[in-house]
This record gives structure tokens, sequence and C-alpha cells, in this order.
């Protein structure tokens, strides 16, 4: 395998980089810096990059819309973006729970729901988090929003079997790839189990925190370790570490398949506290894996 920076210092002075979506109609990457409420935009072929300045409030996922613009999650709204306006239209706003825990990772399943979790705030004390204050939630193709789980710590990376009849999920304050029984005509999940426990996982003191995580064509699931400074592959059947690709910056925060054949992993790294470093929020692409991911899912209603 080969690992390269696509996008250097992208996500610098306390940013930190998200929410990777593979644009595969339009051939761009898709990512985001949460703490600055930016979204990016990125053609690998002509390196163009394109930025969107979404206010003050922190921006946790994005994901196209099938009829065109964008969804975002932003604080405690989910709203509808034109992105050539940078007008947002609020589709649903939710209650803080506790602190203050706003929208995190967010996506869409195969059936073109968008799926999105909230996490807690952040706390001077270990482990940094508000605890169990959070949800998942899902938004409907009509604009229904509805709740699935709740105590929820940092609701992070999730993705859909092949055969779209398991939900992966990550709670990172678990430290856990959790699945879930899917239902792709309800939009129900049921059956919580755990896949993944990086608790019990022989290197568990250096791989660092579980956070976004994609799924190839083989259903593998390739999930960011933020702090261990790699990607990790894993066989969800049996829950064994297949391979690891080490990044340059700790902080890897989420990845996704893109390109033209959907063979490239993009990976985002963060710099919140650690600006000084010199490849700290970099956007890499890993090439030569010898896998091919699954299209990004996009947002129907």
């Amino acid at each position: 395998m080969s690992v390269s920076v696509a996008i250097p210092n992208i996500n610098l002075e306390l940013g930190e980089g998200e929410g990777p979506h593979w644009e595969d109609d339009k051939q761009t990457l898709l990512f985001l810096d949460y703490y600055k409420c930016e979204l990016f935009r990125w053609c690998p072929v002509t390196e163009e990059l394109k930025s969107l300045k979404l206010g003050r409030s922190r921006v946790g996922s994005v994901v196209p819309c099938r009829k065109g613009g964008y969804l975002v999650g932003m604080e405690r709204t989910l709203s509808h973006l034109d992105w050539d306006s940078g007008t947002t239209t609020v589709i649903q706003e939710i209650q803080s729970v506790g602190i203050n825990d706003t929208f995190n990772d967010g996506k869409c399943d195969p059936a073109g729901r968008y799926w999105i979790g909230t996490m807690g705030a952040e706390v001077a004390m270990e482990p940094g988090y508000e605890l169990e204050t959070s949800s998942l939630y899902s938004l409907d193709t009509n604009g229904k929003l509805v709740q699935h789980a709740d105590k929820v710590s940092v609701s992070n990376g999730m993705t859909w079997s092949n055969d779209h009849q398991t939900m992966f999920y990550i709670d990172s304050m678990l430290s856990k790839v959790e699945a879930f029984d899917y239902d792709i005509v309800s939009g129900t999940i049921s059956n919580r189990r755990d896949v993944v426990n990086f608790n019990l996982l022989p290197e568990k003191d250096t791989i660092g925190i579980p956070d976004g995580m994609t799924i190839d064509t083989d259903g593998h699931l390739w999930v960011a370790c933020y702090g261990g400074g790699k990607v990790v592959c894993f066989d969800p059947a049996t829950g064994k570490k297949l391979r690891e690709v080490q990044i340059p910056a700790p902080r890897t925060t989420s990845c996704c398949f893109g390109g033209k054949n959907l063979d490239e992993l993009y990976v985002t790294t963060s710099s919140y506290f650690a600006s000084e470093q010199p490849m700290y929020g970099s956007v890499f692409k890993v090439t030569e894996l010898g896998v091919i991911g699954q299209p990004a899912n996009v947002y129907f209603g």
C-alpha cells in the first residue's frame, strides 16, 4: 500500500477534519472542519479546493441530497444547504439533554435515510466528555426525525453491510464497534451486540479510540483510530483484525473510499491542540490496498 498527503494541513489552528464523503457523480471529496464550521469540496483531478463557512456553529456531518443541495448537522439542528448561495434551512431541531450536546457523525442508509448521532459536551475531567446524554437518530425521507438509541456519549462511525441486513455503529466512549439488525423497509434497528471490543484487543493501549469508519465490497470494516495514527481493517464476522494502515498524524478521525474505481481510501485527521505538528490536520490518501469501497449513500428526501 502507499500513503500520501492529498491535502496538506487543511484543518489547522484547533481544526478537526471529519465527515469524509465521496461524491461519486461529481468525483469530488466532501469533508468538514468540525470546530470551525467549514465545509470543503475537493477535486483530486484538478486539485481544486472549494470551501464554505457556515457561521459559528459546529458542524458534524454533510451528505448530498438526491434532489440537490446537502444535509448538514450543525449544533442541534439538521438543515438543508444550498452550496451556491450558502443558505441553510432548518429541517429539524432537538433540545439539549446534557450541558451542550451537539450533532456529530452522520451517514445515509441504503434506503436514503439520514442517520446521525449526538455527542456530549466537552468537560475538563476524564474521560473528557459528558457521558450518556446523547442519542442516535434518523431523518426519514419525509423529514420525520426518529430516535433509535439513547444514553449515547460520543456518537461516531456508522455503515451498513453489503446485504443491507446489519448496521455497524460506534460510540467512541465505549471503545467498541457494535452491530444492529437493520430493517431496510421500516428503518428500524434491533439486537444490539459487540463486533469488536477495543478493550479486549492485545494492542488496546496503542490502537487508539474508534472514530469514523467505512466498509469495502468484501464486507470488511475500516475504522479510523483516534490517537493511534492508523486505520484498522476488521472482519465483522469474527472480530479479528486483518490489517492496518499507519497514518503519519496520530489523530485520525474518519475515512471513506473514493476515486474513479472506489479503490482509494481518504483519511481525515485532527490538529486539535497539536497544530505545531507538521502533518496534523492533513487529508491523506491510501492507494494499492487491493480492495474496493461501496458507493456512498445519499439522502432521498
